[in-house]
Formats: structure tokens, sequence, C-alpha cells
């Protein structure tokens, strides 16, 4: 059962990290599709560098954490409200197309933080 917790935590880690790497970059360096894409849902450009540094800022985390595995918690924690503003975002305006990665990571935010073995969820 570890093993298996294991695979599908470090699985979940690599998506995570592709699916936020990609977008945060896309948002930083302004590529065109991208900018259109945010600016259609109402955010202009101030907003969408300054989500893409967020991100971007989170994507690091997540790589320093895979030699501190804290700040890999803290970057899933920090990334966890612009998945679930994404999916929002998406699915306020109606694209289905996108909302499947949002919903995602919305779900896998969970899914790496409860197999994590630093990080510990109580009720």
């Amino acid at each position: 059962m570890e093993t298996i917790k294991s695979i599908v935590h470090w699985l979940s880690y690599a998506y995570y990290l592709y699916v936020f790497g990609y977008a945060s970059l896309f948002k930083v360096f302004q590529k065109q599709s991208m900018m259109q894409s945010m600016d259609s849902l109402g955010f202009n450009k101030t907003w969408t560098l300054g989500i893409g540094i967020g991100e971007l800022f989170g994507v690091i985390l997540l790589l320093i954490g895979l030699y501190k595995p804290e700040f890999k918690n803290i970057g899933i924690l920090l990334l966890f409200p612009f998945a679930v503003g994404a999916l929002t975002a998406h699915m306020a305006h109606q694209e289905y197309h996108h909302f499947y990665n949002s919903l995602i990571m919305c779900v896998l935010s969970i899914v790496l933080l409860a197999t994590d073995k630093q990080f510990k969820i109580t009720l």
C-alpha cells in the first residue's frame, strides 16, 4: 500500500508541477494565446502578470520542496487558491475545455497533501 501511495504522490506531483509550470511561464512571458484567454476572462495585463508571478513563486517552492519537503507543502497551499480561482473563472465563462485541468489541479492539491509523509491533516 505504501508503494502505491508513493507512486500516486509522485505522479500527481509531476503533473501538478507541469500544469502550473507551463501556465505560470505562459503568463509571465506573455504568450499571446494566454494573454488573450486571460483578457477574455476579464484579467488585464497587470492582473495576468500578478497571477503568473504568484504561480511561478509556487512552482519554485515546489522545486525547492524536492530537497526540503516543507517548502513543497507551502507551494501546494499557495497554488491551491489559484486552482480554485481558475476553476471558478472557467466555469463562470463556460470554458469547459479549460475546466478539466483546473478541476484536476484542485483534486491533486488535496491528494498531494493527503499522501505526503510530512503533512498531517487532522479534523
